[in-house]
This record gives C-alpha cells, sequence and structure tokens, in this order.
C-alpha cells in the first residue's frame, strides 16, 4: 500500500484504478447507489481545527431547518426514486436535538411508506441516543474517524476532543445494529503515507460496512488553513485511498465524495471509476447550502436538487456505471456479517 500511495506513474495508477472498479463489479455489482443528503444544520458544538462551521467560527451565519423543510426534502429525494437519504448536522447532545431527530425519522418513515432508507451522520452520541434514532427509523450511520492515529488526532482537535470517545460510538453503533460508516480525511497537514495505510487497517479491524473519506480541503476560517496543502496530490490520493480500500476490504460501500469533485470537476466519476460505489447528490434547499460550508470551493452551491440529480446522472454514466434508483443499495460487508452471526 505504501508503495501505491507512492506512486506517480499516471499509467500505473490507471491500472490500480481499473482492477479496483473490476474489484467493485465482482464484490458489490456494478451500480452506483445516490443516497440524498440534507445538511440541515450548522450549529455545532465541536471546535475541531479543520471544519467551517466549527464553534469558534465566527463568520458563519448559523441556521436550523425546521421540520417541515427536512420532511420536503425527504419527500423530493423519493419522488427522483432516490432509495435513501442522508441526515447530516453539526454535533449536538442536547435533549431537544435528540427528540426532533426522533420525531423526524418517525415522520419520514411514515411518509414514504418505510420505503426510504435513512443514513445519520450526527456525530458522537450516547448509547442510549443512538438506540432511540435505531429505533425510530435510522439504519445506517456515518462517524468519520478523521484519521485513526491518536496522536495525529491530538493536532487535529481541542484538548476536549477524544479519539477514544469517537472510535467507542463507532463499536457501539455496530452493537446496536447499525450499518456502520467512517472515514478519514487524505493529505492532512503532519500526515504521512503510514497513516493513511494504517487508516485502512483501522476500517478493517473495526470492521465497518461504509466508508466516506476524500481530499483534505482547508476552510479558510480556521486554524489549519495556514499548514497548506497540495490539490492535486491531495486529489491523487484521495482516489488511491479508494482503489486501495477497495481491493483490501472488497464488500464494502465506498463513496465518492464531494471533496473529490472540489479539487476536479470530474471527480467523482474518477472516483467511480477507482472503486467507489456511493454518490451523495446535495437534496438541501439553495438557500442554506452556502452555510453548510465544511471546506472551501464546495461545489454545487446553488444548483437545485433535479439540477443535481440530472448532472450527476449524466458523469455516472459517463463513468460507465449504472445507477441503481429506488434500491437502498446496503452494504454487502454488513449482509454478511449478519449471516456470519447467526
Amino acid at each position: 500500500m505504501r508503495k501505491w500511495l507512492n506512486e506517480k506513474d499516471p499509467r500505473k495508477l490507471e491500472e490500480l484504478f481499473g482492477e479496483a472498479r473490476a474489484c467493485a463489479i465482482r464484490h458489490v455489482g456494478p451500480k452506483v447507489y445516490f443516497r440524498g443528503i440534507i445538511e440541515f444544520s450548522n450549529l455545532c458544538a465541536k471546535d475541531c481545527y479543520y471544519c467551517g462551521i466549527r464553534k469558534s467560527n465566527a463568520n458563519v451565519i448559523r441556521f436550523a431547518m425546521e421540520e417541515g423543510e427536512i420532511l420536503e426534502c425527504a419527500m423530493a429525494a423519493q419522488e427522483m426514486d432516490y432509495g435513501s437519504i442522508v441526515l447530516q448536522s453539526g454535533e449536538r447532545q442536547d435533549e431537544i436535538y435528540v427528540r426532533f431527530i426522533e420525531d423526524i425519522l418517525h415522520k419520514i418513515k411514515a411518509a414514504t411508506a418505510e420505503k426510504l432508507g435513512i443514513t445519520l451522520s450526527l456525530g458522537e452520541q450516547t448509547a442510549e441516543t443512538y438506540e432511540r434514532w435505531f429505533r425510530a427509523g435510522a439504519h445506517r450511520y456515518l462517524l468519520r474517524i478523521e484519521t485513526s492515529s491518536p496522536v495525529l488526532y491530538k493536532r487535529l482537535h481541542p484538548e476536549n476532543h477524544f479519539f477514544e470517545v469517537r472510535r467507542e460510538c463507532l463499536r457501539t453503533l455496530r452493537r446496536i445494529g447499525y450499518q456502520v460508516g467512517t472515514g478519514v480525511m487524505i493529505g492532512l497537514p503532519f500526515q504521512t503515507h503510514e497513516h493513511l495505510v494504517d487508516d485502512i487497517l483501522f476500517f478493517r479491524d473495526e470492521d465497518v460496512d461504509m466508508i466516506g473519506m476524500g481530499p483534505y480541503v482547508p476552510h479558510e476560517d480556521t486554524p489549519l488553513v495556514s499548514a497548506g496543502h497540495d490539490p492535486a496530490e491531495n486529489f491523487r490520493l484521495g482516489l488511491v485511498m479508494i482503489a486501495l480500500t477497495r481491493l483490501v476490504l472488497k464488500d464494502v460501500n465506498i463513496a465518492a465524495t464531494t471533496a473529490l469533485q472540489a479539487l476536479d470537476p470530474s471527480g467523482r466519476e474518477k472516483g467511480v471509476q477507482a472503486g467507489a460505489n456511493i454518490i451523495m447528490p446535495n437534496i438541501t434547499p439553495t438557500d442554506y447550502r452556502k452555510f453548510y460550508q465544511l471546506y472551501n470551493h464546495k461545489p454545487c452551491l446553488d444548483e437545485n436538487a433535479r439540477q443535481c440529480r440530472s448532472c450527476l446522472e449524466r458523469r455516472i454514466q459517463v463513468a460507465g456505471a449504472e445507477i441503481g434508483y429506488g434500491e437502498w443499495g446496503d452494504s454487502k460487508h454488513f449482509s454478511g456479517r449478519q449471516k456470519n452471526s447467526i
């Protein structure tokens, strides 16, 4: 893996990406599944040094969508024949927020006749909260670890943010019965290729079902922006990490993230060609999108949900893949793990 992370020859990289795409077709099938993402609030209790909506960023206009607006987005996703959605926001643990999520899950399930799959990406919570949300209808949870190195984690977060807490949340989610997703940023300041190899081994050892990782793109209002980055190198590493993760883990779901497109106009389709099988089109109302920027140059800020669907449909077809409309596209790895536990 270290050898491939250092590889710069385009022809050799194309061979790697082709092998990874073939591996994806063998183990998870030829389809790419859409998850309509609703970024419904940028209120956050966390203060991560790399994030544009961190608590200490006074330049962000804060917002929280109302229940009816979220429900309208979910219904639009079903009308566009997306099999599932992702509810994402800044991290909060207060009871008002926990109950709000619980209520909206029940209402989305009722309004869609339980046909719409729901992934949550709402950060660290207590086991009780995870259980409440699971019972309310969520069945997948994405909690990015951002780096599997506790030492590097400390450099990216304030002293009251703990790697061990985040890792334990992943294990709690798995015990409850969620399909568990995690991921890392690629090309971070202070990060080495050895860190990235360890990240893939972390995914394997934690037995995760879904991977959502992408190249690091700085935000101008964060402490980490001064450390700099190399966009072209981070993009190359992003594709190599997708390919290596596919070849090592084989049957997990892997997202081609929006951060890839932030660095290359064809980033997401290149991610599919390198072994990814999940795309998350943004279905957040355009009035809110400019306030939910975790990094600079986030694409598709002014495209409405239907424009985004049409654009991505063309991109995925150009990439030579089939779109699994109307399907949940659950992780094959999760299904296999469930069978083995019986």
